[in-house]
């Protein structure tokens, strides 16, 4: 079927079905199909409809109203206002003439959207605007404020990209044998640079584009996945990217491909898309600060965004002519996915886990395992080695508070290298917890680096999050990211502050593997003095400074200023185990063990060495199941 037809077919439905339909445009948006009317009832009324002949044709339509009949903006304000209760707490409305949208953001959705509002239905009535209300971010975020600005600046652009995108999705398949091939072109056997590549006989989509876990330098080629084979080049032959999370081993290369002739979508979850911003934002700025050159500027990174997709869990759509994409919640950060690929009619099925965790934790529920079909899985190894058993989230929390009680007796500090995402927002909320309960002496815990930020974007998606931290900041009002006992470190010279000060401090800085950040600076501080601890919370990769204190370094080199001095480390150095946004040899083996329906083929990646190789032939021994462990540029055909 070509793409002409999908849209007559849908015309001529609505003909049949509702013949008084006042349309005045069919168009595509993507894999969506947008109908344009004048009539009222049509668009404010007949949702039913829309879903009906979306199952006929098997095409999502969305009714939106004809711009001649939209009320004015100054006049839908005034109304949009009026009818909104004022417990809503509307924060900001803005208007998308193109689409015929009206944005607004509230305190509250739930006042204007639950299921016995009339708002929604009578908003439309009075002024045909279709009302979006989302939920307006109880921190400031300006990583969230510049992102709504950024779409809302490109959206006639965003509109004729995303025509183009439905047109091109609506291509029929090409005739003839149909494969599927997989390519490992980083993060297999190792950790960091995750980029795979998914190719059948009609469709190039690549999964993450990551860096290595090393700080940025002049030759950023050498920490990048194998981009430069004929499989992927020119990048313009890539159908659709996709990101599972926004860490910089998955993400941190992704504006690279817009730099180099990209320009096709990129579909992630929205809060991916927000904190990949923020963290590549950030890697352009820490690289000019040591003195390198970034491989990419801020612009890249504005394209990625212009040309993102977003998709919710569970929410299913075409990304190629013969795939169809669906996240599923993966429990490592926030909007991290796990993807699942349906190939052709049904023929194949595909999921990629990216980085997992089959446990609860504070802040996200336990990753899916089900899913409605699957053929090959390939999963994560990072801690899949013999000895890689965690410890569980409650022992972490002991073991933190154990370590901070210790430090404190001696009027010391503590300081706790962290990931801005996952980790930091885990271990603020033991902390809130700890100091709530007097389990450990009241004192201020200090967020140096981007910790904040990415905080207030958490607050910004809450129901991404468990639903006890969701019900406790959307129902009852206690959002423990707003503790006081939480400080913002602003200024180089307050960072020096708190470094001299003989006050018992929490201090959590960014970098999570001590490769630079802020963190430098306290530890150079308080390195030499058995009375303050050094806390690792996450994983320390090979090659990473964080790594070799954790394997006992006593001394080390260090730039200062661009000299080279010595220091000794005297702090105390401990591992709260327990706080990894990585499942353990035990959950994965659990997660493979329950996972349904059982796949055919595992392929295991993302673990140092051997370790991917070793579990692949642990889940041969265990399960009885075809298990490979690819090599980076190494391909397997699965179909």
């Amino acid at each position: 079927m070509s793409f002409k037809d999908y849209l007559s077919d849908a015309r001529a439905i609505f003909d049949r079905l509702y013949p008084d339909n006042k349309i005045s445009e069919v168009d595509y948006e993507g894999p969506n199909i947008i109908v344009y009317t004048k009539d009222e009832t049509l668009f404010s009324k007949r949702d039913d409809l829309a879903r009906q002949i979306a199952q006929e044709i098997r095409r999502r339509i969305i009714i939106r109203p004809d711009p001649s009949i939209l009320e004015s903006e100054e006049g839908t304000d005034k109304a949009i206002r009026a009818l909104i209760p004022e417990k809503a707490g509307i924060q900001d409305l803005y208007f998308e003439p193109d689409t015929g949208e009206v944005v607004i953001e509230c305190d509250e959705p739930s006042i204007i959207t639950g299921r016995d509002s009339e708002v929604i239905h009578q908003i439309k009535i009075q002024t045909k605007w279709s009302p979006r209300v989302v939920r307006a971010p109880p921190m400031y975020s300006r990583t969230v404020k510049e992102t709504r600005e950024l779409l809302r600046d490109v959206k006639k652009e965003r509109k004729e990209f995303l025509h183009n995108l439905g047109l091109k999705l609506n291509v029929p398949p090409m005739p003839g044998e149909t494969w599927i091939r997989i390519t490992a072109l980083g993060g297999h056997r190792e950790v960091g640079r995750s980029a795979t590549l998914v190719s059948t006989s009609n469709s190039r989509i690549l999964v993450d584009c990551g860096m290595l876990n090393s700080p940025a330098d002049d030759s950023p080629w050498a920490g990048a996945p194998y981009l430069y084979l004929p499989e992927v080049q020119p990048f313009s032959s890539l159908d659709a990217v996709i990101l599972t999370h926004a860490h910089l081993d998955h993400s941190g290369l992704a504006p690279i491909l817009y730099k180099y002739g990209y320009e096709g979508p990129i579909y992630m979850t929205p809060p991916t898309r927000d904190l990949s911003a923020l963290l590549q934002n950030d890697y352009i700025k820490v690289a000019h600060m040591e003195g390198h050159k970034a491989p990419y500027e801020s612009k890249h990174i504005r394209e990625e965004i212009k040309r993102s997709v977003v998709l919710k869990y569970n929410e299913t759509t075409d990304i190629t002519r013969d795939t169809r994409l669906t996240f599923f919640n993966a429990g490592h950060i926030l909007g991290s996915a796990s993807v699942h690929l349906h190939i052709g009619e049904g023929i194949y099925n595909i999921v990629l886990s990216g980085d997992v965790k089959f446990e609860k934790s504070w802040l996200f529920n336990q990753a899916n395992n089900r899913f409605p079909r699957v053929e090959t899985f390939m999963t994560e190894s990072t801690y899949a080695g013999r000895d890689d058993y965690s410890h569980t989230r409650a022992e972490a929390g002991k073991t933190l508070v154990d370590i901070i009680n210790r430090t404190f007796a001696k009027n010391g500090s503590v300081l706790i290298p962290v990931f801005a995402v996952g980790r930091s927002q885990e271990v603020m909320l033991v902390l809130e917890q700890a100091m709530r309960e007097k389990q450990i002496p009241e004192t201020t815990v200090y967020l140096d680096g981007m910790i904040m930020e990415a905080t207030a974007i958490h607050a910004a998606y809450p129901e991404y999050l468990n639903r006890e931290l969701r019900e406790k900041i959307m129902v009852k009002g206690e959002n423990p990211f707003l503790s006081s006992i939480f400080k913002r470190v602003e200024s180089s010279n307050e960072r020096r502050e708190i470094c001299d000060s003989s006050n018992s401090y929490i201090v959590l800085a960014t970098s999570g593997m001590m490769n630079g950040g802020p963190v430098m600076e306290y530890f150079k501080s308080w390195a030499p003095e058995q009375k303050h601890s050094l806390v690792f919370v996450g994983y320390q990769a090979e090659g990473t400074l964080g790594r070799r204190i954790q394997r006992g370094a006593e001394e080390l080199t260090l730039s200062d200023g661009g000299r080279a001095n010595k220091y000794q480390i005297k702090m105390n150095v401990e591992n709260a185990e327990g706080f990894s946004g990585h499942s353990d040899k035990r959950q994965l083996l659990a997660y493979i063990a329950t996972m349904q329906p059982r796949p055919h083929r595992i392929l295991v990646n993302h673990g140092d060495g051997e370790k991917a190789y070793e579990f692949s032939k642990q889940i041969r021994a265990k399960f009885g199941i075809e298990a490979v462990s690819l090599k980076n540029l190494e391909t397997i055909r699965v179909y």
